[in-house]
């Protein structure tokens, strides 16, 4: 089973840009995005109903075109839920978790904590995120997590450490947390295969980093660590343009 990832930084923009091309043929089994800025109601036709998938959405209560993710999935899956069940982060539209026969895929969107009073934010819905995972992980369920982090674990995982170290996606608390995340039985996929520099996921648009591969690796896929086994491939796409991240992809053995 192929599940991509990819912060797409706008649906209705991408949809201008290769998207529909890409997507026929990459012709993943789940394919989930982050920051689609848009709600069902706002897409047209083509993308709310991908032919041969099925298709979900999570937008924003509290403003238009902001945040939102969604799920596209040849297989139904058992069940789908929106959220933690916590208004203040749910209501931003940045959470799917979609329920299949051997394991439990959670679609996120994390917070960006770089504005006035976001990183208080950030961090509270990091460890919301945490508990909903812990429990469903303690109801024995096996856990596939992806999304943007908005975080760079390591200093491998970003061109220039020493000069982002006080900036927000690479501060202390920020990183100690995924620590945490880490050692609560959680591991990295695409370090499983590759422990090289280099390999990002965003690019600033502006100061046209992508060019000169000046980048973070922000992007990821989780699973639980009993879950290791069926990790078969995990790997990044950077040569995916059309937004300033590029997509990321795990290859998962489904049991049944």
């Amino acid at each position: 089973m192929k599940i991509v990832s990819w912060n797409v930084n706008g649906i209705r923009a991408i949809a201008k840009k290769g998207f529909f091309e890409w997507f026929e043929k990459t012709d993943p089994d789940i394919l989930c995005l982050q920051e689609t800025k848009a709600s069902p109601d706002q897409l047209q036709e083509e993308l709310r109903n991908i032919a041969g998938y099925h298709s979900y959405f999570s937008s924003s209560i509290i403003k238009k075109g902001y945040s939102g993710v969604a799920i596209y999935s040849k297989k139904k899956p058992l069940s789908v839920n929106y959220g933690f069940g916590i208004p203040r982060f749910d209501d931003e539209g940045r959470i799917i978790s979609a329920e299949f026969d051997d394991f439990t895929l959670i679609n996120i969107y994390y917070p960006n904590g770089k504005m006035d009073g976001r990183l208080q934010y950030k961090m509270e819905f990091y460890d919301a995120f945490l508990d909903f995972a812990g429990a469903l992980k303690n109801e024995g369920k096996n856990l596939v997590i992806c999304g943007d982090f908005n975080t760079a674990h390591k200093e491998i995982d970003l061109d220039r450490p020493k000069e982002n170290v006080g900036v927000s996606g690479f501060l202390p608390e920020e990183r100690a947390w995924m620590d945490k995340f880490v050692s609560a039985g959680y591991t990295d996929t695409f370090r499983m295969f590759n422990n090289e520099g280099k390999n990002y996921t965003w690019w600033h648009l502006v100061t046209r980093a992508r060019e000169r591969n000046v980048g973070w690796r922000i992007d990821y896929f989780f699973v639980n660590d009993g879950f290791i086994p069926n990790v078969k491939a995990a790997y990044i796409l950077p040569e995916v343009m059309g937004s300033d991240h590029c997509p990321v992809g795990v290859e998962i053995e489904s049991d049944r």
